[in-house]
């Protein structure tokens, strides 16, 4: 009876994992697809003449007034620096909050961080947006990296752990001389790393991914995320290019795909972390 219970829940655990594929398994299909063949309509998984034009059209996009290598490294460079603040900023907050008791409104300012992750992002995004607009900072990189630059979900997630690292050790290093910017950088960050890492993953992932504001946030073709790209591309001279489009996706996400497969080791360390070496 047990084993036929787990052959049960391995089906349809295989079935899920079948229908999560099947998107991506078509994206690819039709990638190396011709535009006649992509448009034939009808079930057919893979193509039955496999090119690789649709790439090749697409990594040359300057040809074609499409400058699908400026998006991505616009996406990667954008990215990277939100990344790179965020891990600055939210550490920082979350340092003070959680080991600085002389902090004034230390549990008021953590109550509206908490609170804070309760408000939908659409509602902040029209007075961002004229904000920006005000700064003369639209279609600028600081109006695509400035805003994603601090977190709530950050701050709270590294206060956890600042909150239950061991006094002990702070105070051993209080005593050997270290002031509180040497006890945040050089013994609360080491221990941190795992919890860092990957909310670097996750940080660099909703950067990368996001697609509104980069969308009304950029106006000329140069400034474009790679995301932003692939709409306008979507919507534009490439409406019915779908082996072009799906080939543009797939280069699309392999960043994204590569960075969290490189840190998703840290995924089990910052869940599994209770001790601090």
């Amino acid at each position: 009876m047990k084993t036929t219970k787990s052959w049960l829940l391995l089906l349809l655990a295989a079935a899920i994992a079948v229908l999560f594929l099947l998107p991506l398994v078509w994206m690819v299909s039709t990638s190396f697809k011709n535009d006649f063949e992509a448009l034939a309509g009808g079930i057919q998984l893979f193509p039955k003449k496999p090119t690789v034009e649709n790439y090749v059209m697409g990594l040359q996009g300057e040809l074609m007034n499409v400058p699908i290598t400026k998006w991505i490294a616009n996406s990667l460079s954008v990215g990277a620096a939100g990344t790179v603040i965020v891990l600055l900023i939210d550490s920082m907050a979350a340092y003070g909050l959680a080991r600085l008791p002389d902090m004034p409104l230390r549990r008021t300012m953590l109550s509206l961080f908490i609170a804070s992750l309760m408000i939908p992002g659409v509602l902040t995004f029209l007075p961002m947006y004229m904000e920006f607009n005000a700064l003369g900072l639209i279609n600028t990189y600081p109006a695509l990296i400035l805003p994603a630059t601090a977190g709530a979900f950050g701050v709270f997630l590294l206060y956890q752990f600042f909150a239950s690292f061991p006094k002990e050790i702070e105070e051993a290093a209080r005593i050997d001389g270290a002031n509180k910017w040497q006890i945040y950088a050089r013994v609360l960050l080491p221990s941190a790393v795992s919890i860092l890492v990957t909310l670097g993953i996750f940080t660099f992932m909703g950067i990368y991914n996001d697609f509104v504001w980069p969308l009304y946030a950029t106006t000329s073709p140069e400034m474009r995320t790679i995301t932003a790209g692939i709409a306008i591309m979507a919507t534009g001279s490439y409406t019915q290019s779908y082996g072009k489009l799906m080939a543009m996706t797939l280069i699309a996400t392999l960043p994204v795909v590569l960075v969290f497969i490189g840190g998703q080791r840290y995924f089990v360390k910052a869940i599994t972390q209770s001790a601090v070496k």
